[in-house]
């Protein structure tokens, strides 16, 4: 079990509220703080929703849940905090003056991360007095909910900082991916955008509108992925022969015209209006909240039969009950 029972959050956003919904469910004791006047009650909303789907996620004794305290400003936020973790907007000026204030008011020995899905850690870190306890811990919306972490260290990053921080979101029931090389948008976020880039050919073209699209990926290869990921769904689609064989079947294909990707669409507003529209013809009858809590119904689902099975977010799922049940039966 980690022994880091304190935490601070600078940024309430989307992301920032994510992280106290996942801390305090696992017993951390978090600080916040936001100057925005309405962040107390954005976090809330993503409280609620993060205590209705852990209400379904597991079975197993919860642990108690951490406290949650709102600071006026980041000096007292930090002053305890045995992690922090920065979710403020992606502009390197920005983060980096708010870690030279963490710094001057931070325990020497916290380990400071950024949530931020592509700046390079070696950037963030470049001002800072004790760069080498800081890394990048980047996840994924819904924080509470969606295992994956991704790890990445800078060029002044401790290796010991980033075995702790390893044991630190395994011990949450997260599955953490230490990135071997530093690289802008790290893994994922690069996966993400060339299908995002495509999409966005694809509606400006003509050839689908976003629901499409979205049907392509929901009632298609979304499905595929959610459990087997790229390379061992190309795997099996070699049959017996195995990957070899995909790769020689399909590997031509790479020099058609299949894709855009080197190729990026003019982001005017005539893109920006036909999204849109698409996009509210395809779900504006829903609330944001309505289709928060239909994507953790989904994701619950969906984690709870790759359990069954020991799979992939489900073996994930596995693990983190038998860490509460042995949290649960120790003596007190």
């Amino acid at each position: 079990m980690s022994t880091i029972q304190t935490a601070a959050i600078i940024g309430g956003g989307v992301i920032g509220a994510g992280w106290v919904a996942r801390f305090i469910e696992n017993g951390i004791d978090v600080a916040i703080y936001d100057p925005a006047p309405d962040a107390m009650v954005k976090i809330e909303a993503v409280l609620a929703n993060s205590r209705y789907a852990y209400n379904k996620l597991t079975k197993v004794q919860r642990r108690r849940e951490g406290s949650i305290s709102f600071c006026e400003n980041l000096a007292k936020a930090v002053s305890n905090a045995q992690i922090i973790v920065e979710s403020v907007p992606e502009r390197l000026d920005t983060k980096q003056s708010v870690y030279a204030e963490i710094e001057s008011h931070a325990a020497v020995d916290a380990i400071i991360v950024s949530s931020t899905s592509g700046i390079m850690p070696s950037d963030l870190q470049s001002k800072m007095q004790n760069p080498e306890r800081f890394l990048v811990a980047h996840p994924f919306n819904p924080v509470y909910l969606l295992p994956l972490v991704e790890l990445v260290g800078g060029q002044k990053t401790s290796s010991l900082v980033i075995d702790t921080a390893t044991a630190f979101y395994l011990s949450m029931g997260m599955k953490p991916l230490r990135v071997k090389k530093e690289i802008e948008a790290f893994i994922a976020d690069r996966l993400l955008e060339a299908i995002w880039r495509e999409s966005l050919w694809l509606v400006k073209d003509g050839v689908a509108t976003t629901e499409d699209i979205d049907d392509a990926v929901r009632f298609g290869f979304g499905l595929r992925y959610a459990q087997m990921g790229v390379f061992d769904t190309y795997r099996v689609a070699g049959g017996e022969a195995g990957m070899r064989h995909f790769m020689e079947q399909f590997g031509p294909c790479l020099k058609w015209p299949w894709s855009k990707l080197t190729d990026v669409p003019d982001f005017n507003d005539e893109l920006v209006d036909l999204i849109v529209t698409q996009s509210d013809q395809q779900s504006g009858h829903l609330s944001i909240r309505e289709m928060e809590r239909m994507r953790d119904d989904n994701l619950i689902g969906i984690l709870h039969a790759l359990k069954d099975n020991h799979w992939g977010a489900g073996e994930t799922l596995v693990n983190h009950e038998v860490r509460l049940l042995e949290a649960a039966n120790d003596p007190i």
